[in-house]
């Protein structure tokens, strides 16, 4: 069965910074474009970044310059690096294929306050 894990969330200071890891199954991880989406209640979940198998990738105009999406096709890992946090980034961050055609995972939660 496809499983996505999400982790690495949690409550930062303004400025600050996370590393999110998203673990998948082999089967679906290494023949796929990977991306990290995020949700705020009340919102459709919108694209972060995502990353071809072969490494191009793309970013979100909102979080350009600021984060930084990376995979590991031996580990079946897709990671995001989220540098200069702003309290708009917070968010469920979730992980999936693009297009998300996967079952989703149960994301983790990033919090950005002072």
């Amino acid at each position: 069965q496809v499983q996505l894990v999400e982790s690495g969330g949690g409550l930062v200071q303004p400025g600050g910074s996370l590393r999110l890891s998203c673990a998948a199954s082999g089967s679906i991880f290494s023949g796929n474009t990977m991306g990290w989406y995020r949700r705020t209640p009340g919102n459709q979940r919108e694209l972060v970044a995502r990353i071809m198998r072969g490494g191009s990738i793309v970013y979100a105009d909102s979080v350009k310059g600021r984060f930084t999406i990376s995979r590991d096709n031996a580990k079946n890992t897709v990671y995001l690096q989220m540098n200069s946090l702003k309290p708009e980034d917070t968010a469920m961050y979730y992980c999936n294929a693009y297009p998300s055609f996967l079952p989703w995972g149960q994301g983790t939660q990033v919090t950005v306050s002072s």
